[in-house]
C-alpha cells in the first residue's frame, strides 16, 4: 500500500500537513514573525538603555543628518541611469563577433570588477588632474582643456559608482540578452529585421524582463555605496547622510549615536526602494511569470484526482 499522507480541504482540495511545531497553536505564521521582530526590537531597546546612548542628542541631530538623503538619492540615481548605459553597451561588446568590441568590452569589465570601489574614486578624483597637468606640461591640451579634468567631489563619484557598477551589470545584461530563446531571432531574421531592429523590437524588450530584478538589487546596493563618496572633500551643500553623521558625531562626540542614526536611515530607505522594486517587478512581469503554487485545473482534473487516491488507499 502506498503511503499517502494528505489533509482534505475545502471543495476536494489538499493541502500540506502542519508542521509539527505548528500542532496545538492558534498563531498564524505572519503572527509569529510580528512577535519575532517585536522581541528583536525590545532587546535592541534594551541595548540602547544598557549603552546609554544619548537619546535627546540623536533626536536633535536626526534632522541634519537625514537633510543628506536627497544628496544620496540624486547620486544613485544618475550613478544607476549611467550604468545601465554602460551595462547595455558591454553586454553587447561581449555578445559581439567583433574583435575591438569584445576586447574593450572584456578589459572594461575585467579591470572594474577587479579593482575595489574606493580606490576607483580616488583614481578618478585625484589621478585625472594629474594626467590633466601632465599633458598640459607636454603641450599636449590647453590649460582650458585641463581644468575639464578637475572633478568636483559628487562628479567624481558618480562617474566612479557608474563605471563600477556598470561593469558588474554587464554580466546580467549579458545573462538577460541571451535567455531569450533563438527561436525569436530566427522569427525577426525570417521577417527581415536588421540586427538594430531586432534588438530594439524582439530581443530587449524580453531581456528586460529578466534583467529588472538584479538590476534593482544592484541600486539597492548602490545606494549604500554612496556613502563611500563622502571620503573624498565636498562642499557643504553636497553632504550625504554619511558625511553629516561623521560630521555630527566627531563635533560632539557622539561617533556611535550617530552612526546608529544612519544606519536606520539607510536601513528605511532601502525598505522603501524594496517596496518599489517589488511593485516594478510585478507589474513587468505579468503576462510572462506564471505563478507558483496556482495551477490550471483542466475540466475532469478533479475526477482524475479523487481516482488515483482511491488506487493509492487500495
Amino acid at each position: 500500500m502506498a503511503a499517502h499522507i494528505e489533509i482534505q480541504g475545502g471543495a476536494g482540495e489538499t493541502r500540506p500537513p502542519e508542521h509539527p511545531l505548528d500542532a496545538g497553536t492558534r498563531l498564524s505564521f505572519r503572527t509569529k514573525v510580528v512577535l519575532v521582530w517585536t522581541g528583536i526590537f525590545a532587546l535592541l531597546g534594551i541595548f540602547f538603555w544598557l549603552a546609554k546612548f544619548d537619546i535627546a542628542w540623536m533626536n536633535r541631530t536626526f534632522k541634519f543628518i537625514i537633510t543628506g538623503v536627497w544628496v544620496t538619492v540624486v547620486i544613485a540615481i544618475v550613478s544607476i541611469f549611467f550604468a545601465v548605459v554602460l551595462a547595455l553597451l558591454g553586454s553587447l561588446g561581449r555578445l559581439s563577433k567583433n574583435a575591438v568590441a569584445y576586447g574593450v568590452s572584456g578589459f572594461y569589465t575585467s579591470f572594474y570588477r577587479g579593482t575595489p570601489l574606493i580606490v576607483q574614486i580616488f583614481l578618478v578624483y585625484l589621478a585625472l588632474p594629474q594626467i590633466g597637468s601632465s599633458l598640459q606640461d607636454r603641450g599636449l591640451i590647453g590649460s582650458t582643456l585641463a581644468r575639464y579634468f578637475v572633478l568636483s567631489a559628487v562628479l567624481a563619484g558618480i562617474i566612479a559608482l557608474s563605471l563600477n557598477y556598470g561593469a558588474y551589470m554587464t554580466e546580467i545584461f549579458r545573462a538577460g540578452i541571451l535567455s531569450v530563446g533563438p527561436d525569436q531571432t530566427e522569427a525577426a531574421d525570417a521577417l527581415g529585421m536588421s540586427y538594430k531592429q531586432r534588438m530594439r523590437r524582439v530581443v530587449l524588450p524580453q531581456a528586460f524582463k529578466v534583467i529588472i530584478p538584479p538590476t534593482g538589487n544592484e541600486f539597492i546596493a548602490m545606494i549604500k555605496d554612496t556613502a563611500l563618496v563622502s571620503l573624498i572633500a565636498s562642499s557643504i551643500f553636497w553632504y550625504d547622510i554619511f558625511k553629516r553623521a561623521t560630521v555630527a558625531g566627531n563635533h560632539d562626540f557622539k561617533n556611535l549615536e550617530a552612526l546608529v542614526v544612519t544606519a536606520g536611515i539607510y536601513w528605511a530607505l532601502t525598505a522603501i526602494f524594496t517596496l518599489f522594486q517589488t511593485k516594478l517587478e510585478t507589474r513587468v512581469s505579468k503576462g510572462y511569470v506564471r505563478q507558483a503554487g496556482t495551477p490550471s485545473r483542466k475540466p475532469g482534473a478533479k475526477r482524475l484526482e479523487e481516482q488515483s487516491r482511491r488506487e493509492d488507499e487500495t
